[in-house]
């Protein structure tokens, strides 16, 4: 393995909101984990940023916890300098006081280290209600106008098209687009970011990928978990606004884009966008829509248990959507993405049905199957058939298995959070969302949003917590030409006791 190579030195990474939840959990131990690589240069200097009254110890105290070592390991001499280099301020979002401390925080830091062209990242850990109050507020204040400035929202971004649009009106004249970085984290996990080379680096993939040879596309995300107290929250969003418009289109993007002409953020983001204006608009007979009850043996609760629920809510917790788009490779060919929460397990993985066998002796083969795990147990797995060892000549369905655990033990795999902030640190915005791309995408969904939610909306089918999800789940992946296997007829080599992704009715 090459060796690491570090980013520019004495840049200031700035976390607003570096008291909440996504700081602690997510942005700060991305930070430490890029640092303990060597991926982070060990000048960089750390600024937490939020209202609370906090202690550059309490912010430390905070995150320590949350800094995670690979394989068990404890590298005290490492932590201790990485938290050295956090520091806190507190301040209000909307006033000018507290960007005022932040920013002789910064200039001090920068004269101490001699520092000629600042190079200054701002991360907005923060609601969506905050982003421009904020953003004005480090361009009036802390912008380095003699240096580089990037900054880094979260999603989501906007609630639909029109909210969208009037944000991107609020942050343009800010920033400029190379400036911003919105932040899908879907983008930066490892089977994600390998779709390209998947695609476009094997020569019998890239030939086959096309109407002619597959048969239906499915991309699925299910937790096996509810709102838990969060459902007043939950309620005005829903799983396709919270998973389907964003993390799951992100992946679909990158599987049935043309080839990019290089690696350039701009030709990869170009292609994105292409093929994102020849979706057709989603079918509002072609969606299948759920919430989750009581499981069947009682002990988890529904969704309408949550006290901050109301008892006459059609929130959508599970949703199975159709998909077509009209260009010469993909015409004619469904693709189905759906999502859930309180369903029988947690994973996220794309499913691509090749077409069976021409008549003749082989006839009734099963389908062959790319299955590309993105979460847990990273894996890339194809189905295949093969003679039977032996006399007879009778055939049995297996499979060509890369599970990452096996065999890529030796190498370090980021976080999708580490992925990303080294990518923005660098300035590469291949793995961002583009002004135009999320455009595009909420064009494409709010139709269907502002129908799922208005008064005249179906009632979503009620599904058990625990279970696959709504009953016509089965028919309605039959109906896009899904072909499910024979019961026993194949089993996916399990990895862990938790991993049982056999591609078995019960378990897809």
């Amino acid at each position: 393995m090459s060796p690491p190579v570090t980013f520019e030195q004495n840049t200031v990474i700035t976390i607003f909101g570096a008291s909440g939840d996504l700081s602690k959990k997510k942005t700060f131990p991305a930070l430490f984990g890029l640092f303990r690589q060597g991926y982070l240069d060990a000048s960089t200097k750390i600024i937490g940023y939020s209202r609370s009254e906090l202690s550059d110890d309490d912010l430390r105290s905070r995150v320590r916890p949350f800094l995670k070592k690979p394989h068990g390991e404890v590298d005290d001499a490492k932590e201790a300098q990485f938290l050295s280099n956090i520091s806190y301020i507190s301040g209000s979002y909307d006033g000018e006081e507290g960007y005022l401390k932040l920013l002789k925080a910064i200039e001090e830091f920068e004269k101490e280290r001699q520092v000629k062209q600042p190079h200054r990242l701002f991360y907005l850990a923060l609601p969506p209600t905050a982003f421009t109050t904020v953003a004005e507020k480090i361009k009036k204040l802390v912008y380095a106008e003699n240096g580089i400035t990037r900054v880094i929202v979260e999603k989501p971004f906007g609630h639909d098209l029109e909210s969208s649009r009037e944000l991107q009106s609020k942050l343009a004249p800010l920033f400029r687009e190379e400036e911003l970085f919105r932040i899908d984290h879907y983008l930066g996990k490892e089977m994600v970011k390998n779709l390209l080379a998947l695609r476009f680096g094997n020569v019998f993939f890239d030939a086959a990928w096309n109407k002619d040879h597959i048969q239906m596309i499915q991309v699925s995300f299910k937790e096996p978990f509810g709102t838990e107290g969060r459902g007043g929250y939950f309620d005005s969003i829903g799983i396709i606004r919270d998973v389907i418009q964003n993390h799951m289109l992100q992946i679909l993007t990158l599987l049935t884009m043309e080839r990019p002409q290089s690696f350039d953020p701009e030709d990869v983001r170009d292609e994105k966008v292409k093929v994102l204006k020849t979706f057709a608009p989603i079918d509002q007979n072609d969606i299948l829509l759920g919430q989750y009850g009581r499981s069947e043996d009682g002990t988890k609760p529904s969704y309408l248990d949550d006290s901050t629920v109301s008892q006459d809510s059609k929130c959508v917790t599970f949703a199975a959507l159709g998909f077509k788009i009209e260009n010469e490779r993909w015409d004619g060919v469904p693709i189905v993405m759906r999502a859930g929460k309180a369903l029988n397990e947690g994973k996220v993985e794309i499913r691509v049905l090749f077409k069976g066998v021409s008549s003749g002796i082989f006839n009734d083969m099963p389908n062959n199957e790319l299955v590309i795990r993105v979460q847990p147990n990273e894996a890339i797995y194809l189905k295949f058939n093969a003679k039977t060892p032996g006399l007879e000549t009778q055939s049995q369905l297996t499979d060509l298995d890369l599970t990452y655990a096996k065999r890529y033990k030796n190498y370090w795999i980021p976080e999708a959070y580490e992925s990303l902030i080294r990518d923005a640190l660098h300035g590469d915005h291949s793995n961002f969302v583009r002004d135009d791309e999320l455009d595009v995408s909420w064009e494409l969904f709010t139709p269907l949003l502002r129908y799922v939610e208005s008064e005249d909306a179906p009632s979503p089918e009620i599904y058990p917590y625990g279970s696959r999800g709504p009953k016509d789940l089965t028919k309605y992946l039959e109906r896009h030409h899904y072909v499910f296997q024979k019961q026993g007829s194949y089993q996916w080599p399990v990895t862990s006791p938790s991993d049982d992704s056999a591609n078995l009715t019960p378990n897809l």
